[in-house]
């Protein structure tokens, strides 16, 4: 399997970011979404997961996947998750739409930093110039 880790790297708010604060994205009746499964799993376990443990965690709560079956085969999901394209986390909403930053370490291990504050800033300058900045993906298309 390739490694679609991140290294190194903070992802800024998409440049049509809505917001001007980290906002905890709502849930739905129906349960939580994929941003509030993120933002659950980032805000009380940074620097736990890499982008690829993440996209399976969130898979596996989204899907409510029992832990006997994950027992008992969860090789055999994970590996028909990753078989499939998998979104990097530039698309993700909590930078393209609820206000968040997503710093990953040497590790490949991501926190969330709200677009308003101090650590952001200073990621987003990387004056030491050790990060790759980049920016999460638009919400929409740009108008010429």
């Amino acid at each position: 399997m390739k490694d679609n880790n991140y290294y190194q790297t903070f992802i800024t708010v998409a440049p049509d970011c809505p917001v001007l604060e980290g906002l905890i994205p709502p849930a739905r009746k129906k349960g939580p979404t994929k941003p509030l499964i993120e933002y659950e799993l980032l805000s009380k376990s940074p620097y736990t997961y890499t982008q690829e443990d993440l996209l399976f965690e969130v898979y596996i709560r989204h899907k409510a996947i029992p832990e006997e079956e994950l027992e008992a085969r969860g090789a055999q999901i994970k590996d028909e998750f990753f078989q499939k394209p998998q979104a990097c986390l530039r698309a993700s909403m909590l930078p393209k739409k609820y206000g968040w930053g997503l710093h990953f370490d040497e590790a490949g291990k991501i926190a969330l930093y709200s677009v308003n504050s101090p650590e952001y800033q200073g990621f987003q300058k990387n004056k030491d110039d050790k990060l790759s900045v980049l920016s999460a993906m638009r919400s929409s298309r740009k108008h010429s």
